[in-house]
């Protein structure tokens, strides 16, 4: 589970900058961080909720991720995650301490501007804003809900045997059928009323 979130929230951190971010990496495993410009993960516009900062861990992924990715082009993002694991389990701690720091203060950051925020509301705006931030936050539990039921489920039919798994290969097969007649039933009396239409472009019938 934690692995999961771990993956999910690199990932998204990352988005399509993996590129720009691996930019000039050349074959250094680590590159020397600067914390002298604090980026700021929020927008200071009210226009939606600021985001909350990346964590330590993330941070740090998200960096070696593009990395990774250019000495190994073929792996999968889900391997190179757990290398990246394995890389920040071995951090020194001063250097974690670097990745931390930068977390409290961006952190820190994060605070004032909502309550900077929440100042500048009307009352009616407030509750306006708690809603959506509730809104957004059962949204992001139900999909990662989500997936991990997709990956429970996946992982039982891999332990199903072969015997098992063709009764619902039948099932499948038997569901194409029935949805193919009725399909073929219902634009044939679609075109015999004269709402061809509706008939798929590649399918053409006579009317009766």
């Amino acid at each position: 589970m934690a692995l999961l979130r771990g993956v999910w929230g690199v990932l998204s951190a990352l988005g399509k900058s993996g590129a720009d971010l691996c930019a000039g990496c050349g074959s250094q495993l680590r590159s020397p961080l600067s914390f002298a410009n604090v980026r700021r993960w929020f927008s200071s516009n009210f226009i939606g909720y600021p985001k909350k900062p990346m964590t330590s861990y993330v941070r740090f992924s998200k960096e070696q991720l593009p990395i990774f990715k250019a000495q190994n082009p073929d792996a999968k993002n889900s391997e190179l995650i757990k290398k990246i694991a394995e890389l920040w389990r071995e951090l020194p701690d001063a250097e974690k301490k670097m990745y931390e720091d930068a977390y409290r203060t961006d952190w820190q950051a994060y605070k004032e501007e909502i309550n900077r925020i929440k100042e500048q509301l009307t009352p009616s705006q407030l509750v306006s804003l708690e809603k959506e931030i509730m809104q957004k936050r059962l949204k992001k539990k139900a999909l990662i809900k989500k997936r991990v039921k997709l990956k429970t489920i996946n992982e039982s039919w891999k332990n199903l045997s072969s015997s098992q798994k063709q009764v619902y290969v039948q099932l499948a097969k038997d569901d194409k059928v029935r949805y193919y007649n009725e399909m073929k039933s219902w634009e044939e009396q679609m075109v015999e009323v004269g709402r061809d239409d509706l008939v798929r472009r590649s399918v053409k019938y006579t009317a009766k």
